[in-house]
């Protein structure tokens, strides 16, 4: 099969931890909020428990955990984290030279994370040439019935797109993701930076860990 075959017709982003490097602030703050409620854990835990996640998933696991959270703590909660957030979340190093290449091999890009639109726009929003690039191709789990690990969002996306699942590829951060993709019947390239990755080869993942070795996988 030559190179040129093996590329996806359309590639599918995750947003956090991988377009923007918002996994840590995010969960330093859930962190502190959970403690804050009765459920005092590591930062390292909240990472392997919630990452990939939505809030709404996240307050139902943590309450069961023993987290002493408000009815209303996911509403009240979101607005202050994206807050939090706008004050200064960096883009992914070397995620715009990906965009680049993608852009001059004229394969098509998006964005279907789990966050809400608002969060979204409180990450990408401070960068704005890539906001620029991915308008009108960002889609969040309000968009579907199902959030990941349901295989909705992605589908979803190849949809809007126009593209068959089986020549999609998704770059996702989280075992989640991971667990979409596979369930949509995607290829997916699994970032893993700071961590061996065994949680998103085991969904069926092929890890990488420099986001400059992703344009060699994708045979751009």
């Amino acid at each position: 099969m030559s190179d040129l075959a093996q590329r996806p017709a359309l590639v599918i982003l995750d947003c956090d931890g991988v377009v923007v490097d918002s996994e840590t602030l995010t969960n330093q703050m859930i962190r502190d909020e959970l403690a804050e409620h009765g459920l005092d854990l590591p930062l390292s835990e909240i990472m392997s428990l919630f990452v990939g996640g939505t809030i709404a998933g996240l307050a139902e696991q943590a309450r069961k955990m023993g987290a002493g959270l408000p009815t209303d703590w996911v509403e009240t909660f979101y607005p202050r984290l994206c807050a939090h957030l706008a004050q200064g979340t960096p883009l992914i190093p070397g995620i715009v030279t990906v965009l680049d290449q993608l852009d001059a091999c004229e394969i098509p890009y998006c964005v279907a994370s789990n966050g809400r639109h608002a969060k979204l726009a409180a990450t990408l929003g401070q960068h704005p040439a890539v906001l620029e690039r991915l308008r009108g191709h960002i889609w969040a789990a309000q968009d579907v019935a199902r959030p990941k690990p349901a295989p909705d969002l992605f589908l979803h996306a190849a949809r809007q797109m126009g593209h068959a699942p089986e020549h999609c590829v998704v770059i996702e951060d989280s075992p989640n993701g991971a667990r979409a993709a596979q369930a949509a019947g995607m290829r997916c390239f699994g970032y893993a930076p700071d961590r061996n990755g065994e949680k998103l080869r085991a969904e069926g993942a092929c890890v990488f860990h420099d986001m400059a070795g992703l344009p060699r996988l994708l045979r751009l």
